[in-house]
């Protein structure tokens, strides 16, 4: 190979030794102590110049970013060795990609001579050298095969619900007894509580944080240090104030993780394969979880609201100061699209919500193409949802009878479909039962030669199909019922948590997000006699929709009360909070105003034409 130096040449020798964290300490061969042993050895015998002796402890074949590694690469650019010898080839790497990088570029173009002690590599010897690609794939094929053994094992464990992780979640420690079991550590699980219950009353990410923040309450990083945690302290060298300040993402971290729901959470980021790096992160939805490892913090409906909450990006307040408490519930009917809170035009009103009205998103982005406004008065919506929680809870708490119709009318149709697919059920577990008898008896038939190989694959296929089949509808059967038995218990559910909720007078984002999924709002229609009126159907938690509302929307000025005119002093509905006329003084005094601001534009014409014309007659 061009560049290479003779044989017979005295060498400046660079020793690389490594040992990656699988190769283990048990066995002495594969040991840094072995490996250095056996390199001096040669390096004496072949009588040539030990420089350097570089180690990387710990550090996997696959990476070839590894100290020692690296520092030897720069003293082979500044010419301080010119021959690289190592125990066997799969110590320089087992990516053999870079390994025939530097076998094959790097090392030629850099005049230093590369050996492989125990596999009789030398890239001076052209025939050892054919073969050393075929070397660094088996190397390599070796580093995958690990990996695969390593992922499997920590899958398994991850499924059996062991914790994995090198340092407890904030709010938890390991259990001393099993370092796989997480115990909630009191000393700041009223942090999480917190967070969570400041979540569900309707407050955002970055107002969290700042009501944290106000408590100079020690954050995650700074807390896991004071238990012994390393690797954190880097954070708050310059700035010891740093340890009170939370990052939203710190607290965005807590509301996203299942852990606190008591369940655990893992393969948020998988690297696409053994030689990438890159890590992307799943979005909290792709996670894989496994339900009740633990003792959770808050509860799984508390956990599901909140995700529900950040899912929809609520904005709980707008800049008028209105508290948007169906943010995130209220829907278009028709596009499903959310349904904003804005402020209604040329209104002004003692009480904020009668300066607000809900619109459908998409027609405010879009316009009409896309679809309607659908709009309906915050005030109205506040009082219908408000009389249906009250109805519902004193319905619950004093009628009986209502309560057994309204469960009978929710859970008629799903029982009466549950018997027939309980029917299907055991009739198609029964079909694979018989399947698997004829399947053993076909087989016994192929055995004993009473049917044909052909006859036998034949039949098996045919078996086979059908046992597919019936096992895709059986999971699909058993899905359905375990559907129709949470909703029976649901209704049961939904009565004992809105009897809470009896003769509530006001709203709040607890109550709605507790109570409901989602409101739909349609359009406003005009019916026959002239009268107009707007439906809203409400989904509740555990039950759904029971029934759509129908509304008479409130005109604007209605919500103000009457005053008199200034002018003529008889009494009138206002339109807003600074009319001072009634609509017969309005007119006049409106129509005199335009007739006077028509005057001014005239005068003020026809001075600037006397202007324009002295000034013509100066310039001639």
């Amino acid at each position: 190979m061009a560049g290479i130096r003779a044989k017979n040449m005295i060498y400046d020798v660079g020793n690389y030794c490594r040992l990656s964290k699988d190769d283990g300490t048990d066995n002495e061969s594969a040991s840094i102590a072995t490996q250095k042993s056996i390199l001096t050895d040669y390096v004496k015998k072949q009588g040539w110049n030990l420089v350097k002796t570089y180690v990387d402890d710990g550090y996997s074949g696959t990476n070839f970013q590894r100290p020692a590694f690296q520092e030897m690469l720069k003293d082979i650019e500044n010419g301080l060795i010119n021959c690289v010898i190592t125990k066997d080839l799969s110590r320089l790497g087992r990516n053999y990609l870079d390994c025939g990088l530097y076998l094959e570029v790097f090392f030629p173009e850099h005049n230093v001579r590369y050996i492989a002690v125990n596999d009789g590599v030398d890239t001076l010897n052209k025939s050892a050298m054919d073969i050393t690609p075929f070397r660094n794939i088996l190397n390599e094929m070796y580093s995958a095969d690990v990996s695969v053994k390593i992922k499997s094992a920590y899958r398994a464990r991850f499924q059996q619900g062991k914790f994995m992780g090198t340092t407890a979640p904030y709010g938890y420690v390991k259990d001393p007894a099993d370092h796989n079991h997480l115990l909630i550590d009191d000393k700041v699980a009223h942090v999480v509580r917190e967070i969570f219950d400041l979540a569900l009353a309707g407050n955002g990410i970055s107002k969290i944080r700042k009501h944290i923040n106000k408590q100079h309450i020690l954050r995650p990083a700074a807390y896991a240090v004071t238990q012994g945690a390393t690797g954190y302290e880097r954070h708050f060298e310059d700035n010891e104030e740093n340890r009170y300040i939370w990052s939203e993402n710190s607290v965005r971290g807590i509301l996203r993780s299942p852990i606190y729901a008591g369940n655990l959470a893992g393969y948020k980021r998988i690297a696409a394969n053994m030689k990438s790096k890159k890590r992307p992160s799943k979005l909290p939805e792709e996670w894989e979880v496994i339900p009740d490892t633990h003792e959770g913090i808050v509860t799984q409906e508390e956990f599901d609201t909140v995700q529900q909450l950040i899912t929809s990006r609520r904005l709980p307040e707008n800049k008028g100061g209105f508290e948007n408490i169906f943010a995130g519930v209220i829907k278009c009917a028709d596009c499903g699209y959310a349904m904003r809170a804005m402020s209604a035009n040329r209104r002004k009103r003692p009480d904020i919500i009668d300066c607000v009205q809900y619109s459908c998103n998409n027609y405010g982005r879009y316009g009409n193409i896309m679809c309607t406004a659908h709009s309906i008065e915050a005030r109205d919506l506040f009082n219908a949802v408000l009389a249906d929680i009250n109805r519902f809870a004193d319905m619950a708490v004093n009628d009986e009878k209502a309560v057994r119709a309204i469960e009978k009318r929710l859970t008629e149709t799903d029982q009466s479909r549950a018997k027939a697919l309980e029917k299907e059920q055991r009739k198609l577990n029964k079909r694979l039962a018989e399947l698997d008898r004829l399947f053993s008896s076909l087989y016994e038939d192929k055995v004993m030669e009473r049917i044909t190989e052909r006859n036998f694959e034949m039949m098996s296929g045919k078996y086979q199909k059908e046992q597919l089949e019936i096992e895709a509808r059986l999971k699909e059967v058993t899905e359905t019922l375990n559907d129709s038995y949470e909703k029976s218990q649901g209704v049961r559910d939904f009565l004992s948590l809105i009897r809470n909720y009896q003769g509530i007078k006001e709203l709040d984002a607890t109550i709605i997000n507790a109570l409901i999924d989602k409101i739909l709002v349609s359009e406003r229609e005009k019916l026959i006699d002239g009268t107009v009126r707007q439906e809203i159907k409400i989904y509740y938690k555990f039950i759904g929709f029971v029934g759509e509302l129908h509304i008479t929307p409130t005109k604007r000025w209605t919500a103000l009360k009457p005053k008199n005119c200034t002018v003529c002093g008889i009494e009138y509905v206002p339109r807003s909070a600074i009319s001072k006329y009634c609509p017969e003084c309005r007119k006049r005094i409106r129509k005199v105003q335009g007739t006077e601001t028509k005057r001014r534009s005239r005068e003020r014409n026809r001075q600037a034409c006397i202007e324009l014309s002295a000034k013509n007659d100066r310039l001639m």
